[in-house]
């Protein structure tokens, strides 16, 4: 696609069909002229960031434009690469010249910056966990759908071969009828109770908290240490469980739904929540981290599947590849390429955004488990708890003014 008529590659992409909804095959390599090149920006530029920023950036078909992060001692260096930068997102996402974005930054910022790009007409890659909030992802998937974005969650187990085997054998049914799965994370996010200290000059600390309550400025909370703490994120139950849950939704066949009934830490002597389906399958968090990330047990055997490996029991399970009358879900094999296909293509990536909403749902409401330490009833459709107004409160957090969703 090359400029036609004073229309750039952006405008035009505007204007093609709606995002399709069939999985995608195998791609042929392609090649791009100077202006069918993605332009690329990046929001947030800490150790993944950087690193999901230039996965990107460095392939055929991508130009690296601009960059954004509150870190001076971030940005600045880039300068020397070309690019332009910013500290603040809105600056940036004003240029209008940008196709996408990727989203890096502290989970309390994560919406605002998707819901903002995709307004801008960007399409978004967004590093897990996407939302801090039920209330959150569903803003974030209200915005994708209205603005016609791609959006890619940065749940790269999505695009794992190893993965993709055990949720298709679960789903043909080689298990039997599935009994419960056990999911390996850590638990719920913590108060940040660390000192202040002076904050250096190249940050812009106010910035940085954004919706976030008000604290004074700690190296240990802003140099990755956020996930850990209630105000930034939720802890190893959504940071470790957005990749570990996601593939329990996708062995469930969830992606568009979530459990019914969450159980909190302590019921039947397990460590951590249990979520149960209306298919009558249990999802038993596990409370820490294991040799495994996921296993799932049915009536006649079971699957245990952790990156880069994959068990059976009894072993003749997994000695046949899927078969051609066998369930077989979305198939991608790298992540970032996939989302590069998707917004060539205009077609969903594979963990698009109500995936990604669905999956983290499952990890909010385990919080909220601990949180309350009692029963808790969930609609999935209505994504409310039904006749229950104090686990309903639970379902946003106010932001720290002026910033609103």
């Amino acid at each position: 696609m090359s400029r036609t008529n004073g229309l750039t590659r952006r405008t035009m992409l505007k204007r093609t069909a709606a995002v399709a909804a069939a999985a995608p095959l195998v791609v042929a390599a392609e090649t791009f002229g100077a202006n069918d090149r993605i332009q690329l920006g990046g929001i947030g530029l800490g150790r993944r960031g950087n690193y999901v920023f230039w996965n990107l950036a460095r392939r055929d078909g991508v130009q690296p434009v601009a960059v954004c992060d509150v870190m001076g001692r971030r940005r600045e260096p880039l300068k020397a690469k070309g690019l332009a930068v910013y500290r603040d997102y809105r600056e940036m996402l004003s240029r209008g010249d940008l196709d996408a974005v990727t989203v890096a930054t502290p989970t309390q910022w994560k919406p605002l910056h998707t819901v903002a790009a995709a307004k801008a007409g960007a399409d978004v890659y967004c590093e897990k966990p996407s939302s801090l909030t039920i209330a959150n992802g569903r803003a974030m998937v209200r915005a994708v759908r209205r603005y016609g974005r791609i959006f890619q969650h940065g749940t790269q187990q999505r695009s794992a071969g190893e993965f993709r085997f055990a949720c298709e054998m679960v789903r043909s049914g080689r298990l039997g009828r599935l009994k419960h799965v056990e999911v390996y994370v850590g638990g719920p996010p913590h108060p940040c109770n660390l000192p202040g200290e002076p904050c250096p000059p190249d940050i812009d600390w106010n910035l940085w908290l954004g919706p976030a309550p008000w604290r004074p400025f700690n190296p240990r909370i802003c140099l990755q240490g956020w996930e850990g703490y209630r105000a930034f994120s939720g802890g190893g139950m959504a940071g470790w469980g957005s990749h570990h849950f996601d593939m329990a939704q996708w062995g469930l066949a969830a992606d568009d739904t979530g459990p019914v009934e969450i159980l909190p830490p302590g019921t039947d002597g397990r460590p951590g929540v249990t979520f149960r389906y209306a298919s009558g399958a249990c999802v038993h968090h596990m409370n820490r981290m294991g040799d495994w990330a996921v296993v799932f047990v049915g009536e006649e055997g079971k699957v245990a599947v952790n990156r880069g490996r994959l068990r059976t029991w009894p072993a003749s399970l997994m000695r046949e590849k899927t078969r051609a009358d066998e369930v077989h879900l979305y198939r991608s094999d790298d992540h970032g390429g996939n989302f590069l296909w998707a917004i060539r293509h205009r077609r969903p990536a594979a963990a698009d955004v109500e995936t990604a909403h669905r999956t983290m749902t499952v990890c909010h409401l385990g919080n909220i488990a601990f949180d309350l330490r009692r029963p808790l009833k969930w609609d999935p459709a209505a994504e409310r708890f039904p006749n229950d107004a104090e686990a309903n409160r639970l379902l946003d957090r106010p932001m720290r003014s002026p910033w609103v969703l």
